[in-house]
């Protein structure tokens, strides 16, 4: 093997080529959550409404919330099976129950809307997010989120979209392109395979 080879780490003909993550193509739902491990997200996968309900009861119980905000009428369902009590007002003293528009798999990040956040920006809600999603609402970047959005809502596409990307609100993210975003949240993922 010459210097170069050698100095440069070539891989010789014999050596085994290790693949990059886009060579893997890896499903979208595994990228997803790799990313979103990466970005200290907690993760509950889900194959059940029971799941989801006692996933839902145990971050409850472990984090000991007595009361959570949930303003989504199917969520209240869910809540309803649990020991728990609801309000239906955003604050930043209570734990939010939400469902989401899209998981973005090329960065771990959730992305809402006016439809599950009303006016309330997500820097001042409250530190933690419980959200319930779907396996069929990953998608690939931003883009495909934002195209996603306009499809669903031909002509009453909803405001106030914005995403979380930081699990730890603790964190201190001193990224240029982050400055001034505090949307940093404790965040559990209850991720229902609907596909």
């Amino acid at each position: 093997m010459s210097f170069f080879k050698k100095l440069f780490k070539y891989p010789s003909e014999n050596e085994p080529k290790e693949l990059s993550l886009e060579e893997n193509e890896l499903p979208l739902d595994q990228i997803f959550v790799q990313n979103f491990l990466k970005n200290n997200g907690k993760f509950l996968y889900c194959t059940s409404l029971e799941e989801v309900t006692l996933n839902l009861a145990n971050i409850t119980e472990e984090n000991s919330w007595e009361t959570i905000t949930c303003n989504d009428y199917d969520l209240l369902k869910l809540v309803k099976t649990i020991q728990v009590k609801t309000i239906d007002n955003f604050n930043s003293s209570h734990p939010i129950f939400i469902s989401c528009e899209h998981l973005i798999s090329e960065n771990g990040s959730i992305l809402f809307s006016s439809n599950q956040l009303k006016e309330c920006k997500i820097s001042e809600l409250s530190g933690n997010f419980i959200v319930y999603a779907t396996t069929s609402q990953l998608v690939k970047n931003n883009g495909d989120s934002l195209t996603g959005i306009k499809t669903r809502y031909q002509g009453n596409i909803p405001s106030n979209i914005s995403a979380i990307k930081n699990y730890n609100p603790n964190s201190k993210d001193i990224d240029f392109m982050n400055y001034g975003n505090t949307n940093a949240k404790n965040l559990y993922l209850l991720l229902f395979e609907d596909l």
